[in-house]
């Protein structure tokens, strides 16, 4: 007896588990009923939110969605700008689901892959237009969050025929997935605007540029001018520098040229007052005997004629040069 009581329990714990399913918070819930959606009285979706929840057991199952705010980075891409020059561009998005029922039928069931992809379409579409309106300058100084916010609302808010920018590619691909949207739900709320991104359910948080690069050969072109700017700059710094020294160098060697000549002048003056001096001494002792002066310069003479005890030296015996080497005559007794 308690056996079969034992097993209706077990079924019935069984059964209850399988009925009962949990939406985790930061995420909402749709119900599939033999792989259709359970829909309200407008042909929309069911969208649970998180808590716990009923279904009809190994009928129905649950597919989750993400309610957080995504993150969709995006390759470094090239653009080009209004003065015509390609620029490549790092950025990403923040997006979240608005929209649950309405996202889950535009991406074919909450295929985030094929949201991202309209989603970048849209954005590449509208930053490439944006960024053909602006100069370098203005993309990368103070224009830089405005643009990033005008594309945000764009995708938000979506392009109209006043509109200056046009996104016709990507404008096709998302009203394709809006209209099917319409077509299976009865839904009396006025229908967004085709070209935005809240007709897939999806709101733009927040647009950030990254980085803003010059593509390789650009940016090879510009460091090669640069850097022969800068060598054009060091060498006529070095020239300069070469012609003050020069300048320097030359007023130097003036100087000292200069200094060596006043100082050979004064020197030459100098000796040339003193051999005046020692002449006019030798003159004023030689005047007073001028006999003894000629002995004394005949003495110098022999002195300077041998000094060497082999020197020959051809002369007449009667020259005067020889006259204090004679005897003397014995004139007086």
């Amino acid at each position: 007896m308690r056996k079969p009581i034992i097993g209706v329990v077990i079924v019935a714990l069984v059964v209850l588990y399988a009925s009962l399913f949990v939406v985790q918070e930061g995420q909402r819930g749709i119900v599939l009923r033999f792989g259709k959606v359970v829909r309200d009285d407008e042909n929309k979706p069911l969208v649970y939110a998180p808590g716990l929840h009923f279904k009809v057991p190994f009928l129905e199952s649950v597919k989750t969605l993400d309610a957080r705010v995504q993150t969709m980075d995006n390759q470094a891409d090239r653009f080009v700008t209004k003065e015509k020059k390609d620029l490549i561009v790092d950025s990403y998005i923040k997006w979240r689901i608005s929209d649950f029922s309405r996202y889950y039928l535009a991406t074919g069931g909450g295929d985030v892959s094929q949201a991202e992809v309209l989603l970048k379409r849209k954005f590449s579409d509208r930053l490439r237009s944006e960024m053909g309106r602006l100069d370098v300058k203005d993309i990368v100084t103070d224009s830089r969050g405005r643009l990033t916010t005008d594309v945000r609302d764009a995708l938000n808010t979506g392009t109209s025929g006043e509109d200056e920018v046009q996104t016709p590619a990507a404008d096709d691909a998302i009203a394709d997935a809006a209209a099917r949207v319409e077509r299976e739900t009865n839904s009396k709320e006025p229908a967004p605007n085709p070209n935005s991104m809240a007709a897939l359910g999806i709101q733009v948080v927040d647009v950030r540029i990254k980085q803003i690069n010059l593509p390789t050969e650009v940016s090879d072109a510009i460091f090669n001018r640069m850097r022969a700017e800068r060598e054009a700059v060091a060498r006529s710094q070095r020239s300069q520098g070469q012609e003050e020294a020069e300048k320097l160098r030359a007023q130097a060697d003036y100087q000292v040229t200069k200094t060596l000549a006043e100082a050979q002048r004064e020197a030459l003056i100098t000796r040339g007052d003193g051999d005046a001096e020692a002449a006019k001494l030798y003159a004023d002792a030689f005047s007073q005997d001028p006999d003894f002066y000629a002995f004394v310069r005949s003495l110098r003479a022999y002195e300077q004629s041998f000094q060497n005890n082999q020197d020959v030296m051809v002369l007449s015996p009667d020259s005067d040069f020889f006259r204090y080497m004679k005897a003397p005559s014995n004139t007086t007794r």
